[in-house]
């Protein structure tokens, strides 16, 4: 049997190991500073000790291995690595809170701590079992080749997921319009798929290798103010300037669009029977657009009718008949009865 400091060693390693479990236990989620300076303080403590008792942790001597104390050097030394991997995973998730992107960080906060873990894992079964574990990484590489040729499209959406996610082109709660025509927020991000919530209150769920290939634009970059443009045609009653002025009344009076940058008004063509104009306008968000755009219309019907303007019909609406041959009468020009329309 070993020496006794050699044995004070080991059992106040387990008690440190054990101690720190419970402490740990009891700190909870909410805390991740208090709970990496508890896992940074029992980690150093049993370094120490391991020092001074001359204990290596990578390294099991036969004396461990005889007697009543090969329970005590096994469990010391897997207290050590487990305590070891939580100091680690410690500072990887409080560094993830810090940045303030605990939660579209998770994939890849997720991949790290796995990684961490099976480091350990590996290090406890070669340093502290004796197994071999170059031979034990080779069976594990073969079954890795194995499983990822059946998986091909499950790791294909990781893969893609952890880049989506390094390089960050939209964050949680970016509204974000894909080239295929979807458009909604992101409300969640998985290993797999990403999550869209759409204007009409629906889940889309796309996976992460589709969304990869997709161009996307993110309409809450660089803020979530957006513009829009209705194109509208008034009769030509009224000069143009007048109506230009009662239009710009109308983006003045709206109170769902936002004043910074400012509303604008552009003649854009003329004819004998109206003249064209686009009013272009911001709304705070993409969540906007429906109401402001509601908002809008109606303000235009109400300043027309108190203005005297009309509304004028769109080209499309005239109907032009062939020329009248033999007996026939000329060609007309029909106009339906309404008054027009957007």
């Amino acid at each position: 049997m070993f020496g006794d400091h050699h044995f004070l060693a080991l059992v106040l390693i387990n008690l440190l190991g054990l101690a720190g479990i419970v402490v740990w236990y009891f700190q909870g989620r909410g805390r991740p500073m208090a709970r990496l300076i508890v896992q940074i303080l029992f980690f150093a403590v049993m370094t120490a000790v391991l020092g001074f008792g001359g204990i290596l942790p990578h390294w099991v001597d036969q004396a461990d291995l005889q007697g009543t104390g090969a329970y005590l050097a096994k469990s010391a030394r897997i207290l050590w690595w487990t305590h070891l991997a939580w100091t680690l995973v410690g500072f990887v998730r409080l560094y993830v809170v810090l940045e303030h992107r605990p939660r579209e960080a998770r994939l890849l906060q997720e991949l790290v701590v796995a990684a961490i873990y099976l480091g350990v894992a590996l290090s406890i079964t070669g340093f502290v079992f004796g197994a071999p574990i170059g031979t034990l990484a080779a069976t594990s590489g073969v079954v890795a080749i194995m499983v990822g040729l059946a998986l091909q499209n499950t790791l294909g959406d990781v893969f893609s997921g952890i880049a989506l996610t390094l390089g960050r082109p939209y964050t949680l709660g970016d509204w974000i319009m894909l080239s295929d025509g979807t458009e909604g927020r992101v409300v969640e991000t998985t290993w797999r798929s990403t999550h869209l919530l759409t204007g009409a209150y629906n889940i889309v769920v796309l996976p992460n290798s589709v969304l990869a290939k997709l161009s996307l634009t993110n309409l809450s970059r660089p803020d979530a103010t957006q513009q829009m443009t209705l194109t509208i045609r008034i009769a030509a009653t009224h000069a143009p300037h007048v109506i230009q002025e009662a239009m710009f009344a109308v983006l003045q009076s709206c109170k769902r669009i936002v004043k910074e940058p400012p509303p604008l008004v552009a003649l854009k063509e003329i004819d004998a029977v109206a003249i064209g104009m686009d009013l272009l306008f911001s709304v705070a968000g993409p969540g906007d657009r429906l109401l402001a755009r509601n908002e809008v219309i109606d303000l235009i019907h109400r300043h027309c009718e108190t203005n005297g303007l009309r509304l004028a019909m769109s080209p499309q609406s005239y109907a032009v008949l062939l020329p009248a041959t033999g007996d026939q009468p000329p060609a007309t020009v029909m106009r339906p009865r309404s008054s027009g329309a957007l």
